[in-house]
């Protein structure tokens, strides 16, 4: 055998430390070459994230306006149907009451014509 191949303990030791070492230096960060461009995309993603958030605000005002109109549509609809029914219904009591005071009318014309036949 060679000589070469025989290592003492310290040896074998300080091989270990070595390797572990390395190993270590291997898992080290890196140092981040600074993008120069960073700042200026980051400013672009940061605008185009508020417009996006913007447009969908306006959208959901613009819903929920459009509910609120149609609301109110249908509130004004509904309003108009009920006076259109109330109307109806008072014009049906006029037409009652314009009959029955042509009835009490002629109703005195007979007892006036009756009394007028008996003098």
């Amino acid at each position: 055998m060679n000589q070469d191949e025989r290592t003492g303990f310290s040896e074998r030791l300080k091989t270990a430390a070595e390797a572990k070492k390395a190993l270590l230096a291997k898992m080290k960060p890196k140092a981040a070459v600074s993008d120069p461009q960073f700042a200026e995309r980051a400013a672009l993603r940061e605008a185009e994230l508020e417009r996006v958030r913007q447009e969908r605000q306006a959208t959901k005002d613009a819903k929920k306006l459009a509910a609120a109109e149609a609301e109110e549509a249908a509130r004004l609809a509904e309003e108009a149907v009920a006076a259109e029914a109330l109307d109806a219904k008072r014009g049906e009591r006029k037409a009652r009451k314009a009959l029955t005071k042509a009835e009490q009318k002629e109703a005195r014309d007979r007892r006036y014509a009756a009394r007028k036949a008996r003098q």
